[in-house]
């Protein structure tokens, strides 16, 4: 199954155990004339292009993308290129006009079942046809194959059924994402659809609301122009938004729902839904609209009926499925469900939308161009750039293991338009150390323009055993260099709380205080000391296992063995940035309350991603694969690791051999043990995937 939040960056989003599709069409029709394809970053063609003609249905991907603004555009080869596409869109409107094309977009939760019967009273039910479907799917197959691999044949019934239904009037070209996100170009307008299925339950409306901002700050897409930045979802000119975003009714009784239904006061009952109260409290869909709901919640019913849930959950019904837009050319014409499909607990919705696309005027756009070019060639001259800088010094106080520090300063460019890059030092790969990033590390100014660049600060896995021993520093100079110019040098200094997290196993266990609590110089010295088979080589005698991984499954053990969804539910940043201070400092002898287990199980993974030295340590990777299959041999392996690290091993597989105890009420099994815990505690912005540290799976399994 494909996670609905598995961006186009591949692992970059957490996972999610329910399949999700996304199907796209482009009307065969006269109007519909200039999409071009847009690429992700993983390669794949992310938009449906243009068709001369349709008289068969056929895949996007096997149609040649071409259309008016293609042979129009230039393509970025240097400093006078970029000004030139510039300056061409903020000429944008002298060229271009707005027409309007009619978009449908539905969603619908099948809850894994297949299709029965026509969707036409879904997906053809006005008389015109649309110029561009735009159709989501969640819970398209929940069979564990499904979750384990990356493909159903559910897809196929469904795209099936979706192909046979769509409206009589035209042919479209027709594409499946296998993603949560298309992105298209559309004459001279950009359109991003996103299909998402957010958490469940009533009380995870801040996880639904997280989700979401989770999605829009880390999908990103690749335009197809080299040099170009990535793109945001709501850089877009039109962004529609779809799926099951399982947003309930805020603590209301099932039979007073019931009786507001029945008399279709829809818009009493609408005052108490999730997604309106925290829409107008602007903790969610900043800048998104939805129409006015007129139709009865389309969860949860009797799947083959129009009977509302009537199982021991007795489910409060709801508006789950929701459709929304952003866009100052959009305008919705209909917006409802569709109670004649009775497959599913869910009712499909759809939005109909009349949207104002740019269409480019092809003599205008040359004498724009022209007019331009000419502007250009009397500007252009021997001047050299020259930009100011707000700030040359920076200083991040106090920085801790996965906890972002931003510093902020402004480029501030003179007359002269410029190309700015941090470019590296000598004997240098990179611009900056690996703990630091500067966003954006290039661009264009404008003359008499300013750009904001963020300084992000961010000590990750590989960067924190360096600084935990001292052999490495927050310190480093950047050199901003200007095409044509000199070059600016920026000072960057901070100081790193030593953590636990990147620690080696061996470290830890000869730590008996926190490690905020001990020198630098006592940190560094067990850190660098080699890795022993024997502990009678040191003086005192070590732990048999660290305090702060017993801390966390000694809690575990107490507290989470009953837990459903344990290392599969990621947990939540604020709350392991406590536990990581409690391991740190030591401030309790034991974890104190958590308000979630998941928070600690995360916790724990992160920990075991952070060792430099795995589990079973890298010189023992190929023999433990090679011994997988037989339990002497194995132990053997074990046998002759590290003493702490043989403890660890042992002390981990008892822990999960606890787990699977009680099966029966946290639903692990051995694949889900055995197989990538992933985490999505953000580094920076960005997702963290913790995987199990001992790379023998089988044995675990066992």
């Amino acid at each position: 199954g494909i996670s609905p939040w598995q961006g186009l960056l591949g692992n970059s989003c957490p996972p999610r155990k329910r399949p999700l599709r996304t199907f796209f069409g482009v009307a065969g029709k006269k109007d519909a004339t200039a999409a071009d394809p847009e690429q992700s970053a993983a390669g794949e063609v992310t938009g449906a292009p243009r068709l001369k003609t349709a008289n068969k249905m056929v895949p996007s991907s096997s149609v040649p993308a071409s259309g008016p603004t293609q042979g129009l555009s230039t393509r970025p080869c240097g400093l006078r290129d970029t000004l030139v596409k510039s300056l061409l869109k903020q000429k944008e409107s002298s060229y271009t006009h707005l027409q309007n094309f009619r978009f449908f977009v539905g969603t619908y939760n099948v809850n894994g079942q297949s299709p029965r019967g026509s969707l036409r009273p879904w997906l053809s039910q006005d008389g015109e046809p649309p110029d561009i479907y735009c159709v989501g799917f969640q819970e398209l197959d929940l069979s564990k194959e499904a979750f384990f691999f990356n493909d159903t044949p559910k897809e196929e019934e469904w795209f099936k059924a979706v192909t046979e239904s769509l409206h009589p009037g035209a042919k479209y070209a027709k594409g499946n994402k296998g993603g949560v996100a298309i992105r298209f170009q559309f004459h001279n307008s950009t359109v991003c659809v996103v299909n998402a299925h957010l958490a469940a339950h009533p009380e995870e409306y801040e996880r639904r609301n997280q989700e979401v901002r989770d999605i829009c700050a880390r999908m990103q897409f690749h335009p197809l122009e080299p040099g170009c930045p990535l793109l945001a979802i709501k850089e877009h000119d039109v962004v529609l938004w779809l799926g099951d975003l399982n947003y309930r009714l805020e603590e209301q009784d099932m039979e007073r729902v019931k009786k507001l239904i029945q008399t279709q006061d829809f818009q009493a009952l609408h005052q108490h839904d999730q997604l309106k109260i925290q829409r107008e409290a602007k903790l969610v869909f900043e800048g998104f609209q939805e129409g006015e709901i007129s139709f009865q919640p389309t969860y949860k019913y009797n799947p083959g009926s129009d009977d509302w849930d009537d199982s021991a959950e007795c489910r409060v019904p709801a508006w789950c499925d929701r459709i929304l837009w952003s866009g100052k050319t959009v305008s919705l014409l209909s917006y409802q469900s569709h109670m004649a499909l009775k497959n599913s607990d869910h009712k499909p919705v759809s939005a109909i939308f009349d949207v104002g696309v740019k269409v480019v005027d092809k003599k205008s756009y040359c004498k724009a161009f022209e007019g331009i070019v000419r502007s250009l060639d009397k500007m252009e001259n021997a001047s050299i750039p020259s930009v100011t800088l707000s700030k040359r010094e920076f200083l991040f106080k106090d920085v801790k293991y996965l906890q972002l520090q931003v510093e902020s300063f402004t480029i501030s460019n003179g007359p002269v338009p410029c190309q700015f890059e941090f470019i590296s030092k000598p004997n240098e790969d990179a611009y900056c150390k690996p703990w630091l990033i500067a966003k954006p590390s290039k661009g264009f100014l404008m003359p008499d323009s300013e750009v904001v660049i963020a300084l992000e600060l961010c000590v990750n896995k590989s960067t924190a055993t360096a600084l935990n021993s001292g052999e490495d520093k927050l310190e480093d100079i950047l050199v901003l260099h200007l095409d044509r110019g000199k070059d600016y040098f920026l000072s960057v200094s901070g100081n790193y709380l030593p953590s636990c997290f990147g620690c080696p196993i061996q470290t830890l266990c000869y730590m008996k205080e926190p490690i905020r609590e001990m020198l630098p110089e006592a940190i560094r010295e067990l850190t660098l000391m080699p890795l022993l088979t024997d502990d009678a080589f040191w003086e005192e005698k070590p732990l048999d296992v660290p305090k702060e991984l017993w801390m966390m499954v000694d809690l575990l053990c107490r507290s989470a063995c009953h837990q459903e969804g344990l290392f599969q539910q990621p947990g939540l940043r604020p709350e392991f940035e406590q536990i990581r201070d409690w391991l740190d400092t030591g401030t309790l002898d034991v974890l104190g309350p958590v308000a979630s287990n998941h928070s600690v199980a995360e916790a724990l993974l992160l920990f075991l991603e952070s060792l430099p030295e795995p589990v079973v340590c890298y010189k023992s990777y190929r023999s433990s694969l090679e011994c997988a299959n037989s339990y002497e041999m194995s132990s053997q392996v074990i046998s002759m690791l590290p003493k702490c690290h043989q403890n660890v091993f042992h002390y981990l597989v008892a822990f999960l051999r606890e787990l699977l105890k009680h099966t029966g009420k946290n639903h692990l099994d051995v694949n889900v043990l055995a197989g990538p815990n992933p985490s999505s505690i953000p580094e920076g912005g960005q997702t963290i995937t913790a995987k199990g540290n001992c790379h023998n799976c089988k044995r675990w399994k066992q």
